[in-house]
């Protein structure tokens, strides 16, 4: 694991300038996050809601609607956006017709999500990593050198986010295929919505996972190589591995609609500034600017055409 451990070391300041490219990008076509809360700058009136406190209640506003109306500030405090990022063997598996694995991707969006959201004054973070969440580059650096160095191959936390509690109003962003465990996958965005965070799923694929362009006699091994399957007509496994990936999709995109997240899907071979605004504006809760959605990400979790 030696030569391995240096070869991603060795990649850490390329991945770090591609990030900061890919978000320098995107600043130019996103506003910063608004939300309501503890602040100064006044937001917007909104009718009271059982449970909303009397001090809240703006009396000149009910009086003259002649209804109580609660006046809403800006929220001001710094939210915190956690990450994670899968990295098992199949994320850095990549076709003929990419030109970087899914792991490689999957970093690079997720780095430059972080470095947006410090920009903007919030603070990222690792779920399960040792430090805390900061706004600083040094922060930011942390994040890419824990995911480049620590070798997680083979452990749980590679393939499924950890079990960790998380503070409440908090924004939670998993980023990878999705494939080892999708089961266990939803259930643990279950656990992690139970902390009362946010969420949004975004599952990265290479093209021909999507295409399934194989024909004729095709011999398949999984990255570790313990298992293969030879199809003398491999165009024949076509329709039934697109149906399973539809469903998957399908399935994931409803789990994350019952808790209130979101669910999009990027292709390794689309540009990484059209997912990262996307899923920019997904977390800003504000709706994406004609021209800038990915085509390769919707809602219901469908293949792009």
């Amino acid at each position: 694991m030696k030569p391995r451990a240096e070869a991603l070391a060795q990649a850490l300041p390329p991945l770090l300038l591609a990030a900061e490219r890919v978000a320098e990008v995107a600043m130019h076509g996103v506003h910063g996050r608004r939300r309501a809360g503890p602040g100064d700058a006044f937001w917007q009136f909104r009718p009271y809601a059982p449970g909303d406190a009397a001090a809240s209640i703006d009396w000149r506003k009910s009086a003259r609607a002649e209804r109580l109306f609660v006046r809403e500030n800006e929220w001001m405090a710094a939210n915190t956006l956690w990450l994670w990022v899968q990295r098992d063997a199949g994320m850095r598996w990549r076709s003929h017709l990419a030109r970087e694995d899914k792991q490689h991707r999957a970093l690079l969006l997720a780095l430059a999500l972080a470095r947006l959201a410090q920009r903007a004054g919030e603070r990222a973070g690792v779920i399960g990593a040792p430090f805390a969440p900061d706004h600083t580059r040094a922060a930011f650096e942390r994040m890419a050198q824990y995911w480049l160095t620590r070798d997680e191959e083979a452990t749980e936390s590679a393939s499924l986010p950890p079990t960790v509690p998380l503070p409440r109003f908090s924004s939670v962003v998993l980023v990878g295929d999705f494939f080892a465990a999708p089961e266990e996958l939803k259930r643990r965005m279950v656990t992690l919505a139970a902390s009362g965070v946010r969420g949004h799923l975004l599952q990265v694929v290479d093209p021909a996972e999507e295409t399934f362009p194989y024909e004729g006699r095709v011999r398949f091994t999984d990255m570790q190589g313990s298992r293969q399957l030879l199809s003398e007509r491999a165009e024949d496994l076509r329709a039934a591995y697109q149906r399973r990936l539809a469903t998957l999709r399908v399935e994931l995109a409803t789990q994350a609609r019952r808790l209130g997240w979101t669910f999009a899907v990027h292709r390794t071979d689309a540009p990484p500034q059209q997912a990262l605004l996307a899923l920019w504006a997904r977390l800003a809760d504000t709706p994406l600017a004609a021209g800038t959605r990915d085509a390769n990400m919707n809602e219901s979790g469908g293949a792009a055409a």
